[in-house]
């Protein structure tokens, strides 16, 4: 057992009272000088990293992706934005040193007073301002700001009528028992055509999806379109296709060498074919859409009994809708666009815009509307215009749903709604004159024209850029032209709160949703005003990116989905050992994946620092709101511009 040997220590208390003042008034000033120093140390921190900020970003300048900004694509747009940045920045200079120097008109009564030129041309620059700049200015801004309020009216209106729809518990419904189960020759003929352009990522669970359908074998014919120019892909996809077929389903592959008039061009051959004639309907679905199999037991009996019925559209659900930011936002657009508007319409009005997919056209209304036409970038919008003004009808399915993904960078979402949003301004231009001289009411004319053209096509995206993003920056340098509150503020975040409703779940992006869609405003405009006036790029067609991410998910769907009771198809999932051995050499000798790295965009690198610019004037004049808006409008632009929300692109 250890010795237990304990030291006794005793603590004398110092009664000294001078001694211990001296004490604590050495400490006092340690602990001063300290943290003098430690401010000091941060301070020093701060402009080290500032000074730092320059380099790192030109570091990052040089090190992005500009391919898709090379100046022959940035135009007049760029230039005026760059233009208008450098005057802002020169106007903040001078309102930094009036604000200073307390210049102000009102203060100068006599010239004498004036000191010197610089204070002379600034009090020139006030009064030319008020006299001349600011009513154009104020002219301007209520002219965007009714346009604003009509916008969200129409808005409003598909919101009160999707609420009436969920009241009254409105949906189509299909007869009961529409087709004997017992006996497979009254199902309809079906067509299923997949159209797809280079989708290695995606092609088989698009037709392992189409060859689970449940539908009578010989009742459904399937058509692959490819438009791949890659020969080992094209191999991939005819071996796919030839294992489906000896599982007994009818499924073909068709391949174009001259690929023309882009999707419109590939389903306008494959509607050429002789068989088609023997089929009445055909469904579509894009290469990264995957259906349930009960899809066509869902759509195809409401066109029985029906005979004036030309389209059933189902919406569309997203499998990758949680990935990043980008795609909860595009998931909240896209959930008020099929459960408010196309819902909506179809409600009231028999008629919306054909999403390219997952829907199932009567091939008579196809072929009595003059078929696939390859005159614009949007030919399912086309087809649909021309439908409804033979007087066909359309039903909106809001309960039937195909899974499908959203793109996950930024640039593949631009050039997305780059072609969503020229496409229709092409179209507007060649289906005006139909529309005028067409039999349909004056009711329905007025609506395509006005509402589904103008309103939401043109109007949109017009002031969305003007209002937000030119006349708000500059009305910070021209104050008689300040816009209230509510343009800004309240009506803005009304309107987001009830974009949002659809999807409940995206609540907390209300914010980051309202400056994303402003952000968004200067492809959109760019992409109207190319599609108006028939500008080159109006005609570019770009394959969105995809990732494949629903190939896993899709299949466990498909599975729970199936009938017990009928016979199951398997997907092949298994593999020879020497397909698996050749596979594994060729990931061995397949070169390494490029590095991914972001995009710089310009024309929001711009619009970012004019706003940031703007915000800087508006601080100085205290505008409280205007300066806050400001701020983080221009920051989302940076954040946008720097290619820093979503996944980066290999």
């Amino acid at each position: 057992m250890a010795p237990n040997n304990s030291v006794a220590v005793t603590i004398e208390k110092p009664n000294n009272t001078f001694s211990k003042t001296k004490s604590f008034e050495k400490q006092k000033a340690a602990s001063t000088k300290q943290f003098t120093w430690v401010l000091l140390l941060k301070v020093n921190r701060i402009f080290a990293c500032l000074s730092w900020l320059p380099v790192a970003f030109r570091k990052r300048i040089t090190s992005s992706d500009m391919s898709d900004e090379e100046p022959r694509n940035r135009g007049k747009l760029y230039r005026f934005i760059q233009a208008f940045l450098l005057l802002s920045i020169v106007a903040l200079g001078v309102e930094v040193i009036a604000h200073y120097k307390n210049w102000n008109l009102n203060l100068v009564h006599h010239p004498w007073e004036v000191q010197g030129l610089l204070h002379w041309s600034y009090m020139a620059w006030l009064s030319f301002r008020v006299d001349y700049i600011a009513p154009v200015a104020i002219f301007l801004s209520k002219f965007c700001i009714v346009l604003f309020l009509i916008q969200s009216l129409d808005r409003l209106v598909l919101c009160l009528g999707c609420f009436w729809i969920k009241f009254k518990k409105v949906k189509p419904r299909i007869e009961p028992d529409a087709y004997d189960v017992e006996d497979p020759s009254s199902f309809p003929m079906v067509l299923l055509q997949i159209p797809m352009c280079n989708e290695r990522e995606v092609y088989e669970q698009s037709i392992a999806a189409a060859c689970q359908m449940d539908w009578p074998r010989d009742r459904l014919l399937i058509q692959v379109l490819d438009d791949s120019d890659d020969i080992v892909l094209q191999n991939l996809i005819q071996d796919e296709i030839s294992a489906w077929s000896q599982k007994g389903i009818n499924i073909i592959y068709r391949h174009r060498l001259i690929r023309t008039g882009y999707k419109a061009g590939n389903l306008k051959s494959a509607m050429g074919c002789e068989y088609v004639k023997d089929y009445e309907f055909v469904a579509i679905f894009d290469a990264d859409f995957t259906p349930n199999p009960d899809f066509l037991k869902l759509t195809v009996p409401h066109f029985k009994g029906n005979p004036e019925l030309g389209l059933v559209q189902a919406r569309w659900s997203f499998v990758n809708k949680d990935e990043n930011l980008l795609t909860r936002l595009q998931n909240i657009n896209l959930c008020f666009h099929f459960e408010v508007e196309q819902q909506v319409n179809g409600v009231f009005l028999n008629f919306f815009g054909f999403n390219g997919t997952a829907g199932v056209w009567r091939i008579k209304a196809l072929e009595e509307s003059g078929g696939w036409l390859e005159r614009t970038t949007v030919e399912d919008m086309d087809i649909a215009v021309r439908a409804h003004l033979n007087g066909w009808k359309f039903i909106f399915l809001n309960d039937v749903e195909a899974l499908c993904e959203l793109p996950e960078s930024y640039e593949a979402y631009k050039k997305q709604q780059h072609r969503w949003h020229s496409g229709p301004m092409q179209l507007f231009r060649l289906c005006l004159p139909a529309i005028l001289t067409s039999k349909i009411s004056i009711f329905k004319k007025a609506n395509l024209i006005f509402l589904f053209f103008l309103l939401r096509k043109l109007i949109l995206p017009f002031y969305s850029f003007t209002l937000f993003c030119i006349i708000l920056p500059l009305t910070m340098f021209i104050p008689e032209a300040e816009l209230p509150l509510w343009v800004i503020c309240y009506v803005p975040i009304f309107m987001s709160f009830l974009n949002i409703l659809p999807s409940p779940k995206s609540f907390p992006f209300l914010v980051p949703y309202l400056l994303f869609e402003n952000t968004m405003s200067v492809t959109k405009f760019n992409a109207m005003v190319s599609g108006l006036f028939q500008l080159g790029s109006s005609y570019e067609w770009v394959v969105t990116k995809k990732t494949g991410r629903s190939s896993e998910s899709d299949l466990f769907a498909l599975a729970e989905s199936k009938s017990p009771n009928e016979e199951k198809i398997s997907r092949r999932n298994s593999e020879s050992g020497l397909e698996l051995l050749s596979k594994l050499k060729e990931q061995e000798v397949a070169p390494a994946k490029k590095k991914k790295k972001n995009g710089i965009y310009r024309k929001e690198l711009a619009l970012a620092f004019l706003l940031l610019t703007a915000s800087a004037r508006s601080f100085l004049s205290a505008h409280g709101v205007h300066f806050y808006f400001l701020l983080f409008q221009g920051l989302s632009f940076l954040v946008v511009g720097l290619d820093l929300i979503g996944e980066q692109v290999s």
